[in-house]
């Protein structure tokens, strides 16, 4: 059985946002074939940004596991934050919210941490 599981980031604290990578890498420890999604939005966009970014390496070992990590869209738009402006291997999504509902109606765990 894949467990499939999308974390929700939206704090702004960089505290929180070492803590939820430590969350996706324990994750990984005990399941390491699990499938694994971290949709950043609001607050929390910093995580991915190229020169803002207080945990780009750990984010940069994740993504190495597997781990898709994802920017919403209309957080990117309100902020005049562009494509460019991400950590390589961090995509887009239209809205991190709908990503949610997404992959919670395709049977994803969700984990807030």
């Amino acid at each position: 059985m894949a467990y499939r599981v999308v974390f929700h980031l939206n704090a702004a604290d960089p505290d929180a946002h070492r803590k939820a990578l430590a969350n996706i890498a324990n994750l990984l420890n005990e399941l390491p074939d699990a499938v694994v999604e971290l949709v950043v939005q609001g607050d929390a966009l910093d995580l991915v940004l190229t020169g803002r970014s207080a945990a780009a390496a750990e984010l940069d070992r994740l993504q190495e596991q597997g781990v898709r990590v994802a920017a919403c869209a209309n957080t990117m738009r309100a902020r005049a934050v562009t494509a460019a402006e991400l950590l390589a291997g961090v995509s887009v999504v239209p809205s991190g919210v709908g990503e949610l509902v997404r992959r919670q109606q395709e049977g994803w765990a969700y984990i807030k941490p």
